[in-house]
């Protein structure tokens, strides 16, 4: 269910991955290269990014980012098996990262994997990285832009201004602009949906010329990869339902019968206020 946020997170982390590197590791003279194949051997994952990477004290070695829009108990086992497929295919120490976008509890998240089963011990550690303990500041001054559409789920980027000043960085810079409705979405988290309308200064004018509603809109012609992008667009719009409105808003995928409904839901999930606003459309 969290496709939406992983078909984005290598577009996200591309904008400024040096920048990415050194805040999620800490090594202020990383220096990163390719952003990785993340097919391996068994399994494709297309939930994380793996980056190549190489400092002076630790030589070349992986980060492996994974972005979770929430967290689950899954989650050590998952990041180890990420780990061991990533090195075993690329032959590099790997140094993995878990961040979470979306607070759902006070419970306290793992940062390792432990098993010991017959006197055999298997262990993993990662740094896990919550986003709602992240100080908004650092989007701004770091700069990491990949971090601007998630301002208003930051620490202390919940008001208003802030969430301004995100959206114009977002909207002068031709490679950013089109992530303002992902901004626009976890606004709504935080802000009213009409003051959310109001700053963005759009009525899903900016929605409905964005990339995902076009691959919507050719879903009839698109072939074969074309068409793997519009499923993952679909999977977006469950995301998000799921993100604001739990388990009853993922039961809306399944009454919805046709093209045009589905295009109505991606124009009004991000200032839908309750799940019956939602209904209403279907």
């Amino acid at each position: 269910m969290n496709k939406a946020v992983d078909i984005s997170t290598k577009k996200l982390i591309s904008l400024a991955p040096n920048n990415w590197a050194k805040w999620v590791t800490g090594i202020p003279d990383i220096v990163t290269g390719e952003i990785l194949n993340t097919e391996f051997q068994w399994i494709s994952r297309q939930s994380d990014v793996v980056i190549q990477a190489e400092s002076p004290q630790y030589g070349k070695f992986l980060i492996l980012n994974e972005l979770q829009l929430r967290h689950t108990s899954e989650m050590p086992r998952r990041m180890r098996a990420y780990a061991a497929l990533a090195e075993e295919k690329y032959k590099l120490q790997t140094y993995p990262v878990l961040i979470n976008i979306l607070k759902i509890s006070n419970s306290e998240i793992s940062t390792s994997f432990a098993s010991n089963f017959i006197g055999l011990r298997a262990i993993q550690d990662y740094r896990v990285i919550n986003l709602w303990e992240v100080d908004v500041n650092i989007a701004f001054e770091t700069p990491l832009p990949s971090l601007l559409p998630f301002v208003p789920i930051l620490k202390g980027g919940e008001n208003e201004s802030t969430i301004r000043e995100a959206l114009r960085m977002l909207r002068a810079d031709e490679q950013l602009n089109q992530l303002e409705t992902v901004l626009a979405f976890f606004a709504t988290f935080v802000l009213e949906s009409t003051l959310v309308q109001e700053i963005m200064r759009w009525d899903m004018t900016v929605l409905r010329e964005s990339p995902w509603y076009q691959e919507i809109l050719r879903e009839g012609q698109a072939p074969g990869e074309a068409r793997g992008e519009v499923r993952g667009i679909i999977s977006s719009i469950e995301t998000s339902l799921e993100a604001k409105f739990g388990s009853d808003g993922l039961e809306l995928m399944s009454q919805i019968s046709d093209l045009e409904q589905l295009k109505e839901i991606l124009r009004r999930i991000v200032v839908a206020n309750t799940i019956q606003e939602l209904r209403n459309v279907l």
